[in-house]
């Protein structure tokens, strides 16, 4: 094999049958929300807050914390801020390296908008930000991608994203427990059970890339024999295929060395950068390979289903760090300054750019009806 050839990357999905402008021009996505869903929705998202800004900091021995939460040190708080700009900054460089390509509608700017409005439509679903990732899919779909492409590189987009994750899971938390790292060893619990949980996940993951990603068709003779169970499995073969399909994208990316990469990386580090610098900013902050455990096993309370993981990501980030030995003091002010920053500040930024992003798209929307009036026009 010639070392010198160069591996091709994929080429866009040609359009896909009886996809048109109607198909690009689906409506934005909706939630229906009822008025008793929504009181309660608000209730629910005032009562966490005002518990954890409120009520948390004038427990026993945290009557000081309410009002040391806006006595920080206001340089650490600056480099807070300022970490916090990167690490969206690493969100839309691996957004650009893995949905956009030479000749795309979706340049920087769009990019931006694309990410920054997803990150604001994820604060009001649950479970791991299916606003977020709906608002992205529709946007694609508007600047012209094929559904089946938009779909596969979703999935690479995450799996490349929460990569990161799971290999600091596995790797912090096994150092941790066996002493490797500076830090409280022996914690099995926020340790070794995290860590086996991202093994898992990882073996799953790449167990599920050697399925065929067009299993579902190699299905469709066994479902017309096998009756109605067969048809049953045919149609459960699709997220399997979808994963795996998605998976190859993603190996792709690795193999090829993509520098979007990085941005995985920059985003990750900047947020456990964030919170160490809020650290300093209260105190003297525990060892690195504590930080970036109980940031990770914070964000496990994504997993439930709160809104934006209001509560969950909270509550488990304050008690990883209870666990490890970390003044109860110290880790509340910390982790509520830190919420701020990289949750409820970039809603601002996020609300804007979701209004910037339908004008974007209105946009595309004329340059494709414009393009396709002049063959019509040159045909009469």
């Amino acid at each position: 094999m010639d070392t010198d050839t160069k591996v091709k990357p994929p080429e866009l999905d040609p359009p896909e049958p009886g996809e048109d402008h109607d198909d690009l021009d689906e409506a934005m996505p909706r939630v229906q929300i009822t008025r008793r869903g929504l009181v309660l929705g608000l209730f629910f998202v005032v009562s966490v807050v005002a518990f954890l800004y409120l009520v948390l900091p004038r427990i026993t021995d945290l009557k000081d914390t309410g009002k040391r939460v806006g006595e920080g040190n206001d340089w650490w708080l600056a480099a807070a801020l300022a970490f916090t700009l990167a690490s969206f900054g690493g969100y839309v460089m691996m957004f650009q390296g893995v949905f956009v390509r030479a000749g795309s509608r979706v340049d920087w700017r769009a990019s931006y908008q694309i990410t920054m409005a997803g990150l604001a439509a994820t604060r009001l679903f649950a479970a791991g930000g299916a606003g977020g990732i709906a608002l992205t899919a529709w946007a694609l779909r508007r600047s012209g991608m094929p559904r089946r492409t938009v779909a596969d590189k979703t999935l690479a987009f995450l799996i490349l994203t929460y990569s990161v994750y799971m290999a600091a899971l596995v790797v912090v938390g096994f150092g941790l427990y066996f002493e490797l790292f500076p830090g409280p060893g022996g914690r099995f619990g926020v340790t070794v059970v995290p860590a086996l949980f991202g093994l898992g996940v990882i073996a799953l993951a790449l167990g599920l890339s050697r399925v065929p990603p067009d299993l579902q068709r190699r299905l469709e003779g066994f479902a017309g024999r096998g009756g109605r169970l067969a048809r049953v499995a045919q149609r459960l073969a699709n997220a399997p295929a979808a994963f795996s399909a998605g998976m190859r994208e993603a190996l792709f990316h690795v193999r090829e060395r993509d520098p979007a990469l990085l941005g995985a990386v920059a985003f990750w580090g900047c947020n456990i950068a964030v919170l160490w610098a809020c650290f300093q900013a209260f105190g003297n902050p525990p060892p690195l390979a504590v930080i970036v455990m109980g940031y990770f096993v914070g964000f496990l309370g994504n997993l439930l289903p709160l809104p934006g993981g209001i509560g969950g990501v909270d509550g488990g980030m304050i008690g990883a760090f209870v666990a490890f030995g970390v003044p109860l003091a110290l880790v509340v002010p910390t982790v509520l300054a830190f919420r701020g920053f990289t949750f409820w500040l970039p809603t601002i930024p996020g609300a804007i750019a979701y209004f910037q992003l339908r004008r974007t798209v209105a946009r595309w929307r004329e340059e494709r009806h414009g393009r396709s009036e002049i063959p019509a026009a040159a045909g009469a």
